[in-house]
């Protein structure tokens, strides 16, 4: 009569075994290790191209390479032993992180570091590598349509008997009005823009040139935040 195993077996004989651990050959972590640093530099480059953000930081960046390293040593060392992976697992959960991450990309980027660095330390090389040719498609190809017409803000300062001439001036551009503030006769008005090419400036130059219009400000805007 076949008998069958639930988990609280498989739990009592590793406690049984605790001296038991299923040996990683060190080819299988070269492999894996060499597999994570190489996926862990592409995902530094693509961070590095595609960063929008207003700072780099480098040391930011290079903490992905080392994300991979370690997970992938993580995933190889919980593997050997069921009870080992428990505690690791207890002793990861104790972790507190205070570092508020603003952005979603950097969110996702961290994700893939530890996606590959647990896909090469299952010895799952075809996953990681593939699944990060496509993650690297998909960024490139999102960050050019992204580009295509960049978004950005445009601001005014004008008085009273600008405020025609500022409004024909705006109709020749595909704005959306942001804010508007108006105090004594002196009125602040915000609106976003798009351009196809960002060297075409040229209407700054007419809209400060208008008679009334005291400075426009032209300022590179990622959709939360200007740089």
């Amino acid at each position: 009569m076949n008998e069958t195993t639930n988990f609280s077996d498989v739990i009592k004989k590793s406690f049984l075994q605790l001296d038991s651990f299923n040996q990683v050959s060190f080819i299988e972590m070269f492999w894996s290790l060499l597999i994570a640093f190489a996926i862990g530099m592409l995902i530094y480059w693509v961070y590095r191209k595609c960063y929008r953000g207003v700072v780099y930081s480098h040391n930011y960046n290079v903490s992905f390479v080392l994300m991979t390293i370690i997970t992938s040593l993580i995933i190889m060392t919980i593997s050997s032993n069921i009870v080992l992976s428990l505690g690791m697992v207890g002793a990861l959960s104790i972790v507190r992180f205070r570092t508020a991450v603003k952005d979603p990309m950097d969110i996702m980027f961290m994700f893939w570091a530890i996606s590959a660095g647990i896909a090469t330390g299952a010895t799952l090389y075809a996953f990681a590598i593939v699944g990060s040719i496509v993650i690297t498609l998909v960024i490139f190809f999102m960050s050019r349509r992204q580009n295509g017409e960049a978004p950005y803000l445009l601001v005014i300062h004008y008085d009273e008997s600008a405020a025609e001439p500022v409004k024909i001036a705006l109709r020749k551009l595909k704005y959306v009005l942001k804010s508007k503030t108006v105090r004594k006769n002196i009125t602040e008005m915000t609106v976003e823009i798009r351009l196809a090419d960002p060297d075409n400036t040229q209407f700054i130059n007419e809209l400060s040139n208008v008679s009334g219009v005291s400075d426009v400000v032209l300022v590179s805007y990622n959709g939360d935040y200007a740089q």
